[in-house]
């Protein structure tokens, strides 16, 4: 790990004041960042503690929804009485990933942040123009099983390893932000994430300094939520394809993908097609995929996930 300089932020306007300064990173929980660290893959010259605001809290909207502090834990998140109720699909999104202790430490924003977990950007040895833009991609004829088949480009082939970015997606989420001057912005979760591109390394709609906040959900959609998780080991591990569900009783609903994409993977036109089932509604969700063959079964495999969900839900 290189050396850095320290610091710990009073407020989200200094914190976002302090991330002008190049080669700046936030930390919260740490639970992606400081890995990358150790790997030289993220080499801060300074990190900004950004722990003590006070943006922990899970609060109500006048809206009906729910305000999700960024620093809220993932597991005071999954656990909350509300979001059980109201949101089941972000509950169980969380409790699919990763470990309990990482859930203690790992925040709402942090989730959001999150890398790749692509194995040639976790290689220095391999091109990656996540990692060094302009280098290219070693992805790309090499090993593709765990990675995207629809929204890559000739840049990138990666795919965002986040479980609960996908249910924000499919919740109709929005991100808060402020900057060093105390302007805020509220960018929906359908823009948040970037595709790649030719600039891979540009991954979320951030501007340089800005500083997320908090999460607002939407009312309540009702119906019946779903979170279908499917990977190599039964934990700690990342989604091969992960299906987010929100299901009305005639059938009508939302549904994002996780592990197919460069970020979560949600066309609401094609939700019309699922009262028809899941060949239906997935012709339209993976129209224009362009699958390897080392991964061309995460197709099929999205499909099957997704009937399964809609078996459960006409139960």
């Amino acid at each position: 790990m290189r050396p850095f300089t320290y610091e710990r932020a009073r407020s989200p306007a200094e914190a976002a004041a302090a991330a002008r300064r190049p080669g700046t990173r936030f930390i919260a929980g740490g639970t992606n960042l400081l890995d990358l660290m150790k790997l030289q893959i993220e080499t801060p010259a300074h990190l900004v503690d950004v722990n003590h605001l006070g943006l922990d809290a899970i609060e109500p909207t006048p809206e009906g929804g729910l305000r999700i502090g960024a620093l809220v834990r993932n597991t005071d998140l999954a656990a909350d009485a509300r979001v059980r109720r109201d949101y089941a699909v972000l509950s169980r999104a969380l409790l699919a990933g990763a470990s309990g202790q990482l859930r203690n430490r790992a925040t709402t924003a942090g989730n959001l942040l999150q890398r790749t977990r692509c194995p040639y950007f976790y290689d220095p040895a391999q091109p990656c123009n996540k990692r060094q833009p302009g280098s290219g991609c070693a992805a790309i004829g090499g090993i593709t099983r765990q990675l995207a088949v629809i929204g890559g480009s000739e840049a990138c082939i990666a795919t965002h390893p986040s479980d609960m970015a996908v249910a924000l997606r499919v919740l109709d989420a929005v991100v808060e932000t402020v900057d060093a001057a105390g302007a805020t912005r509220a960018i929906p979760m359908a823009d948040f994430h970037r595709l790649p591109g030719d600039t891979p390394h540009v991954e979320t709609a951030l501007a340089p300094g800005d500083f997320i906040t908090g999460v607002t959900l939407p009312a309540p959609a009702g119906g019946r939520h779903f979170y279908r998780k499917v990977r190599d080991r039964a934990s700690y591990a990342f989604a091969l394809v992960s299906v987010a569900a929100v299901v009305q009783p005639d059938g009508r609903g939302r549904v994002a993908l996780g592990g197919v994409a460069h970020k979560p993977w949600r066309v609401e036109a094609a939700e019309a097609a699922l009262p028809d089932g899941a060949r239906a509604a997935m012709g339209g969700i993976l129209d224009g995929a362009r699958p390897t063959p080392d991964n061309a079964f995460k197709v099929t495999l999205a499909e099957r996930a997704l009937a399964s969900v809609l078996a459960e839900a006409r139960s």
